[in-house]
Formats: C-alpha cells, structure tokens, sequence
C-alpha cells in the first residue's frame, strides 16, 4: 500500500523527483493521489517512476510547439483530435506517460468523443511532442507504446523522430508535414516568441502558410 502524502511534497519547479521499485497498483495509487488537475508530469517505466515539476520555459515551449502544429492542422485542413497531456499506460508493457503535447491524426476519427483511453482496443497518439528541460525523454516508454512520430525538443533544437520497426530514427522531415522545413520553422517561431513574444510570432507563422502554395 502507498503511504506516502505525495500532495504535501514541496518539490521546486525544475527539479524531480525519483521513486524507484514501485509496482503497478502503487503507481495507479499514487497518479490516483495526484490527481488530474496537477502541474506536475509523470513518467513510468519498469518499476521507476519520475515525477517531474515544470519550470516556465518548458510551460512556454511546449504551448508554442502544439500551437505551430495545430496551425499547420487548421491551414491544411486536417482533422485531428488534440489529447494534450493525457496519461498513456498499459499494465501489460509495464510503463506510464505523459507527452507534453499529442495528436491523433492519421486515427483521428476512432478517438472522436472518446473521454478514457483503453490502450488494449485504443491506438496509441499519431503524434508526441516533448520538451526536455529538467529530464530526458523516456524514449523506451514511447517506443512500446507505439506512437509512430515523436518530436523532441532540447535547449534551441528539435528532433524528429519516427518509428521504424519498433526502433526510433532521426528523421529531417515530419512525416505528418513531409514538404515542409518543420526543423527550419519551429528554430525560427521560437526565437522570434523569445524576442517579440508569443502571440505576434504565431501570427507570423500563420501568416507564412497561408502564403505559401500547398497542395
């Protein structure tokens, strides 16, 4: 049994915190302690779990790049359904996460008014995005859960990162966006946010694809 007050933790933004040998129905436990309206993210994996409290510039970050992609979504007109931080675990693969940001795109229609994921029936996200500022992405979470995309970005640099049989490669192109310099796009957004702020920086970008001659 769990015993342990998590919400009277005082754990710093930016810092984390480690509880190793935990089994599954203590780690349901405690996400169940924690609860959903929470700043914290929560990662799983083989018996570890890594409570993460998040600093501003991940808060930013994140915000900025789901937002450049749900403008890509709307100026293209592809459907998707945005599931933002939801917590992905599946007892059977011993893991738990929560991406940053992710996307049903491709399976965008099987998710349509779905309020609880059963990850034996449900497809995992089409899309994941993750910001690591205090820790490292847990790859091997993403990897068996299956989630075909995955975009990491670290310090001024995004990664992309595709599932090929069963292992993640480097890829310079989004598969969601193939045609387009994603890697250019999201260094540029970024550090115009830094310099004019938010709101005129993704109005830029929205301005960029709509100019653009797209198929």
């Amino acid at each position: 049994m769990v015993t342990l007050r998590l919400r009277q933790l005082d754990v710093p933004p930016g810092q984390r915190w480690l509880i190793p040998d935990l089994n599954w129905s203590e780690f349901e436990a405690i996400l169940d302690e924690l609860g959903e309206k929470r700043a914290s993210r929560i990662a799983y994996s083989d018996g570890i779990l890594e409570i993460r409290m998040l600093l501003p510039k991940h808060e930013r970050d994140k915000s900025i790049l789901g937002d450049m992609v749900k403008i890509l979504l709307e100026e293209l007109e592809i459907d998707c359904e945005c599931f933002g931080s939801t917590t992905f675990k599946r007892q059977a693969m011993n893991y738990g996460i929560e991406p940053d940001e992710c996307f049903y795109i491709q399976n965008h229609q099987t998710m349509i008014g779905k309020d609880r994921l059963d990850l034996s029936v449900d497809p995992p996200p089409d899309l994941a995005i993750e910001v690591d500022v205090t820790s490292k992405t847990q790859i091997d979470a993403y990897t068996r859960l299956g989630v075909p995309e995955l975009w990491v970005y670290e310090g001024t640099e995004l990664k992309i990162y595709t599932l090929q049989s069963g292992q993640y490669q480097n890829s310079a192109t989004s598969p969601t966006f193939p045609d387009l310099p994603i890697l250019a796009w999201v260094r540029e957004v970024l550090e115009q946010s830094r310099a004019i702020g938010r709101s005129p920086a993704l109005r830029s970008f929205r301005q960029k694809i709509r100019s653009l001659s797209l198929p």
